[in-house]
């Protein structure tokens, strides 16, 4: 018999999905912490047990891999089975080319993570949450699945479709009595960047100059309060933004 809700974290090697890991283990959950990079996961699931006293549970998979999603997930035992909350967390953009120059390996990457990965996971994993009639998936989608921005194109549909999902899962999911919610971050101060620009560590600095971003850690502290509701109320659909950003193209930047 569990003795704490559980939590399943994807991406929980860096940034949101990171913070989302800390944030639920300080609130007493356990937490199923995944992502590619084992010796990241084993650093954070050392830390979270010291430092809180709750189980962690380490699984190193890639989302864009329907394969080792259901071996990772199949593998669970019966404690870890019973997964209370599910953070689809795992998502990247990969260059800022416009449509008419993108690379398909890009395009793929991120197509088959943001959207293919989200869908993988949540296939594992939703079976539970209807069996038990209960269950919270939250969506990290971003400003980027409400408006469209310049050589944004693929990214922004990835992230469009995120946000149909989610109104799809919160749909077909409502006789079960499961929660979904989607959160959609502006510019958050991350590995995203880095990721984008493909290294290249100034230009990933020059896009959060001028202005204060959101941590990862605030994203975490959202992701958990929609948490914290009563039963009858859910958060269905929130943007949340740096106080100098108001949408994708207009951000308030000192020189």
């Amino acid at each position: 018999m569990k003795t704490r809700k559980i939590v399943f974290i994807t991406g929980a090697t860096s940034g949101i999905g990171k913070a989302c890991a800390e944030k639920f283990a300080s609130n007493n959950y356990d937490v199923i912490i995944t992502g590619r990079r084992n010796e990241r996961l084993d650093e954070l699931a050392a830390n979270l047990k010291e430092k809180y006293k709750i189980d962690v549970l380490c699984l190193s998979f890639d989302v864009r891999d329907l394969m080792q999603v259901e071996k990772a997930i199949s593998s669970l035992d019966e404690k870890w089975k019973d997964i209370d909350i599910l953070i689809n967390n795992a998502g990247l953009s990969a260059g800022l080319n416009p449509i008419d120059k993108g690379i398909i390996s890009d395009w793929e990457q991120m197509i088959d993570t943001n959207v293919k990965g989200l869908l993988y996971v949540s296939k594992q994993i939703m079976p539970v949450m209807t069996a038990r009639l209960s269950g919270h998936i939250i969506n990290i989608g971003s400003i980027a699945g409400k408006e469209t921005y310049e050589n944004g194109n693929v990214y922004c549909a990835s992230k469009h479709a995120v946000d149909s999902l989610t109104k799809g899962m919160r749909i077909d999911l409502l006789k079960y009595n499961i929660k979904v919610t989607a959160i959609h971050p502006g510019a958050v101060e991350t590995e995203f960047s880095l990721v984008r620009f493909k290294g290249d560590k100034q230009a990933a600095d020059n896009v959060y100059k001028g202005y204060k971003p959101l941590t990862g850690a605030d994203v975490a502290e959202v992701a958990y309060y929609v948490t914290t509701l009563p039963d009858h109320v859910n958060i269905n659909d929130l943007i949340v933004t740096p106080t100098a950003q108001a949408n994708t193209v207009h951000t308030f930047k000192k020189i």
